[in-house]
């Protein structure tokens, strides 16, 4: 009996057991379907933010006070870097900031930021946000150095952040909350807290993701430092030059412009942060991979489930079968051929079952790819998987039942009733 005829047989078998066969499908196929479908839009938010990071650009670094550490109660650890000891890394103050964009004469584009305020309320007359706002005060060149763009409006010109002017680029969802539709918000004024400020621009939607900028304002810093006043504003500093290449050198002059402005001497390491934006993106996407760890044990549980309901079956069909068993081996059907027939009807069942699974689980994850922006995706390396997988498990489920029908007496099974 060829593999044809036992696969035709098979089906003929689910056809006859058809209820308890289709339960069984739905748990091989919701198995697979979660298994495949969590890591497709896994697949996606990481293809969403390696896209979002490559925006940023291969050609930014990020000057930060990161590698500070602190005891409860804010009390100051001494660092030990083997030369000498140093207290936690200071802040970078406005004034250092300032300095260094001064100083820093590599051909590239320095902009500066500084977060005011991350639960702001904004309002418009009788409408207002969630207290959820982060407010940032950045300069003129902030947008482009941060792959930022403006749906409507301008950006910040030289000069309004200069003389901290009162204006602002705000993001499409706070727009959406506190305007009319259809209402154009360019030359409107939002209060913040108790001041009101101008929009001048409104940002490009950039979606859900980990630099999404729908829910927040900019303000030039001189105007967020007026609005929001701190004694401890910690300023952050990111520097774009012309292509990747020119990355190291411009690194390694803004290092000694830093060391210079920040009084380091030479046995002194460096109290800042060099961060290169793809070493960003790969702490970010580092952490994804536990959430497939997650869904690759929850799938493999499943499917031992679906393995183990499946045995069962195939258990039942051998006792109600055990006539033709008996028929099939007194025409001189080997207990080869009987162990190949049963096994061929398990791996069946769990391939029809895995196959719908894979095409839902792929639908599904796809919908998150939808939202975030990133199109249409395909891990075939774990549709492959699944199905290898699914058929390791039809092989298991089906092998001891194959065993005892291909061990049956034919006498004993012909007299069965």
């Amino acid at each position: 009996m060829d593999l044809k005829e036992n696969i035709r047989l098979a089906l003929r078998s689910i056809r006859g057991n058809l209820l308890r066969t289709v339960l069984t499908l739905m748990i091989i196929a919701f198995g697979i379907m979660a298994l495949i479908g969590i890591l497709t839009a896994t697949e996606g938010i990481k293809e969403s933010m390696v896209n979002n990071f490559r925006q940023m650009g291969s050609n930014t670094f990020g000057i930060r006070n990161q590698g500070a550490i602190r005891k409860s109660g804010g009390v100051k650890m001494k660092l030990r870097t083997g030369k000498r000891e140093k207290s936690e890394n200071p802040k970078i103050s406005p004034l250092q900031a300032q300095e260094f964009s001064k100083r820093f004469t590599y051909p590239a584009e320095v902009a500066l930021s500084w977060m005011a305020q991350n639960a702001v309320v904004v309002r418009m007359e009788s409408q207002k946000t969630n207290p959820n706002v982060k407010v940032w005060g950045v300069d003129e060149n902030y947008m482009k150095v941060s792959g930022l763009n403006i749906a409507t409006g301008r950006n910040f010109t030289k000069a309004e952040v200069d003389n901290g002017q009162l204006v602002a680029v705000v993001g499409k969802d706070i727009i959406s909350k506190v305007f009319p539709s259809g209402v154009d918000a360019v030359g409107k004024f939002i209060s913040l807290g108790s001041s009101k400020v101008r929009v001048v621009g409104i940002q490009a939607a950039k979606g859900s993701s980990q630099t999404s900028s729908d829910n927040q304002v900019l303000l030039p810093y001189p105007t967020a430092r007026r609005l929001f006043p701190s004694e401890n504003a910690n300023f952050m500093i990111n520097v774009m030059v012309s292509t990747p290449e020119d990355l190291d050198i411009a690194i390694e002059e803004a290092i000694g412009v830093m060391r210079n402005i920040r009084k380091l001497k030479i046995a002194d390491e460096n109290d800042f942060d060099i961060n290169k934006s793809e070493r960003l993106a790969a702490q970010v996407l580092d952490q994804l991979k536990y959430v497939k760890y997650a869904t690759v044990v929850i799938g493999i549980l499943t499917l031992i489930g679906a393995g183990i309901g499946l045995m069962n079956i195939m258990l039942v069909s051998v006792n109600e079968r055990t006539r033709e068993i008996g028929i099939s081996k007194a025409i001189g059907a080997t207990k080869r051929m009987i162990r190949i027939q049963f096994l061929t009807e398990a791996i069946v069942i769990c391939q029809i079952g895995g196959v719908f699974g894979i095409i839902i689980g792929v639908l599904l994850g796809n919908i998150v790819s939808i939202f975030t922006k990133s199109g249409f995706v395909m891990p075939w390396v774990w549709v492959i998987s699944g199905f290898l997988f699914t058929f390791a498990v039809g092989l298991a489920a089906g092998l001891y039942p194959a065993i005892k029908a291909s061990e049956l007496d034919p006498v004993d099974a012909l007299r069965y009733e």
